[in-house]
């Protein structure tokens, strides 16, 4: 019989009640990484030995004040992409699919039509990083066609540092409970409380908080400060895109998966798929006009 042997700290999810208000650590781990992924961003832009080779000849791509203000485009992108993508995928698609499989469904998708405030309601639980990847993305378009930035060179400075939200975001599902591994025999295994099968299981993540957060992060930097990735705007954004589309791909191999998507290939598996798409795309377009050296 397979035994856990390490328990699960039992964390509150929510941090403080104020009157009706709750503060969760969900919500802080958003506000964590926003705000440590813009501090990393501005020192970054700070430092004049990273923007001297060309094609930017001393000119960072965009000023202290420039990331203030596309930190709360990104914020907006992040929570819409990232609720209708979830509305889209698992509410809509999924909840179509195999109405059985997960307990979130609920009644969806006929329930968005019937009580159409649950489209909105991210309070309950159901954020797509995927979606918000998109969101992300679109919230950086729009920001750099209406300020007249190079969009890759300021998605470079957005992706360098993207890992650490992902980071805190895991974390925070482990607190919460949710997104647990699958059924393990490993000696970290753990029995998570809101698993009606209780079985002790992968710990998955923390695993994803490491591949993701830590590792990925490591990877950005190296390549942004010892090889210089950014001097071809786009392809810290596809070095993002295939090492996130891969540890993600790792991780659904020991994450408890949302539903099968066509045989042993898991929904989290197929969405890999067009994150690596991306990356190739973007590997192009950093590769095939050559470096200026001009301003």
């Amino acid at each position: 019989m397979i035994q856990a042997l390490l328990p699960f700290p039992q964390i509150d999810p929510v941090l403080v009640h104020l009157g009706p208000f709750a503060i969760r650590w969900y919500a802080l781990a958003y506000i964590a990484g926003i705000v440590v992924g813009w501090w990393g961003v501005v020192r970054v832009l700070r430092q004049k030995k990273l923007w001297a080779p060309p094609p930017f000849n001393g000119k960072p791509p965009a000023t202290e004040d420039d990331i203030g203000d596309l930190v709360v485009w990104a914020i907006l992108g992040v929570i819409i992409g990232g609720r209708l993508g979830w509305v889209l995928i698992y509410g809509t698609f999924l909840c179509s699919v195999t109405p059985q499989y997960a307990a979130f469904c609920d009644g969806l998708p006929m329930g968005f039509i019937t009580d159409p405030i649950r489209i909105i309601a991210a309070w309950e639980g159901g954020m797509s990083f995927h979606g918000g990847l998109l969101g992300v993305v679109l919230a950086v378009w729009l920001f750099c066609r209406r300020r007249k930035l190079q969009m890759l060179a300021i998605g470079d400075l957005v992706c360098a540092f993207a890992p650490i939200g992902l980071f805190f975001g895991r974390l925070a599902n482990f607190v919460n409970g949710e997104l647990w591994g699958r059924a393990a025999n490993v000696p970290w295994a753990m029995i998570f409380p809101r698993d009606l099968q209780h079985l002790p299981r992968h710990p998955s993540q923390l695993y994803e908080a490491a591949l993701e957060g830590v590792a990925l992060f490591l990877i950005m930097q190296i390549a942004l400060r010892v090889f210089g990735a950014h001097r071809r705007p786009g392809l810290l954004c596809a070095i993002f895109f295939l090492g996130y589309g891969t540890f993600r791909f790792i991780s659904e191999f020991f994450r408890e998966p949302d539903t099968q998507f066509i045989g042993p290939v898991s929904m989290g598996m197929a969405l890999s798929i067009p994150v690596w798409l991306g990356a190739g795309a973007l590997f192009w377009l950093a590769y095939h006009k050559p470096v200026s050296k001009d301003a």
